[in-house]
């Protein structure tokens, strides 16, 4: 059995609390757990060499209907974290809502956590956004025969390991939590809608996180219903507990 070690310590700013986990923990689970005493700003990282997983615990001051688009806020940053340690011009995409490719391949993606009990027209008490990113492919195949399948260090990223994610992240969740407070929601949704794959529609962002898509040449507008999309995140695969291969 390959002997256990912790991560090293991370660079994140005075907001943050960090909490390392060895490589057989969940950090989405740990984080969920620590929520209700820890509050916010704790982030909790587990050191793998295959993947940047990490999660972070929220305290929305929005009710719950509105506060889920954290997931969204979530997402941007870690497109931003992404985007810092790229190498120029890589195509780095969302697939709506929660999955990230980058070169047309999955990597990963985000997922958030509420408490079971939380009322709709209320904060709630915590909310995670958690995080998982492919950094290395472990599939021993032939090259090319999973295409839709990317790892970081297959597109290019260089000189790079997964703690330098976590902290571009939380320096860019910063700024993003920042403009939504003072802003509103508006400059979250609009970097978000600008990673989703290009084409002619009219997309926008409604206040319950529905992605609302009005087509070339038609009237009517067509919702996509947010809610229904949070139970299992598109990107997971349940069996392995980390991206889908």
């Amino acid at each position: 059995m390959p002997l256990e070690t912790l991560p090293p310590k991370l660079d994140l700013p005075p907001p943050y609390t960090l909490v390392t986990l060895r490589e057989v923990g969940d950090a989405f689970a740990h984080a969920i757990a620590l929520a209700p005493t820890h509050g916010a700003g704790t982030l909790t990282y587990v050191g793998r060499f295959d993947l940047a997983e990490f999660a972070v615990v929220l305290e929305p001051e929005e009710p719950l209907r509105t506060a889920r688009r954290a997931l969204y806020l979530g997402m941007v940053a870690l497109i931003d974290a992404l985007l810092s340690h790229a190498p120029p011009e890589s195509p780095i995409a969302i697939d709506w809502p929660d999955a990230i490719f980058v070169n047309g391949g999955l990597v990963g993606g985000g997922r958030i956590a509420v408490p079971e009990a939380a009322a709709e027209d209320a904060p709630p008490d915590w909310l995670v956004f958690g995080a998982m990113i492919r950094t290395v492919s472990m599939n021993e195949g032939e090259p090319g025969m999973t295409p839709l399948v990317a790892a970081l260090e297959q597109e290019g990223f260089t000189d790079f390991h997964a703690g330098a994610l976590v902290e571009s992240f939380s320096r860019h969740l910063m700024v993003h939590s920042d403009a939504w407070a003072e802003h509103g929601f508006a400059p979250v949704a609009k970097e978000y809608l600008q990673r989703l794959p290009r084409d002619k529609s009219i997309r926008s962002i409604d206040e319950n996180g529905d992605l609302l898509v009005r087509r070339p040449g038609k009237v009517e507008v067509e919702r996509n219903r947010f809610l229904r999309k949070l139970g299992v995140p598109s990107w997971l695969d349940p069996a392995t507990r980390g991206p889908r291969s």
